[in-house]
């Protein structure tokens, strides 16, 4: 059974920071991209950042690029996620995927979702 456990999420006042993590069970992903995706309420779920096992690629949506980094630790099956000087709008649920591909893009086919993690900043 192969579960993805968010964390990190909370209330914040806009400007602050937060990180999130991911820890993945059940297995290991050593070959597929992981990622970010968020859902505001009544909006579509959309994803936000990307990167490859190894790390050595990482992707971003304009909306979060230059203060939202995307980090990963394999000995620990964990990925981050830092979020800073965050917003109004950045407040949805948080959640982690494992792609069915191994490239850290936008085009991010999900194998696998967790259960989220509420981001609430406030103004």
């Amino acid at each position: 059974q192969v579960q993805l456990v968010e964390s990190g999420g909370g209330l914040v006042q806009a400007g602050g920071s937060l990180r999130l993590s991911c820890v993945v069970s059940g297995r290991t992903f050593s070959r597929y991209a992981m990622g970010w995706f968020r859902q505001a309420p009544g909006k579509v779920r959309e994803w936000i950042s990307a990167i490859n096992w190894s790390g050595s690629s990482t992707s971003y949506a304009d909306s979060v690029k230059g203060r939202f980094t995307i980090s990963g630790d394999n000995a620990k099956n964990t990925v981050y996620l830092q979020m800073n000087s965050l917003k109004p709008e950045d407040t949805a649920v948080y959640y982690c995927a494992v792609s069915t591909g191994t490239i850290a893009t936008s085009d991010f086919p999900v194998r696998y979702w967790g259960q989220g993690t509420q981001v609430t900043v406030s103004s």
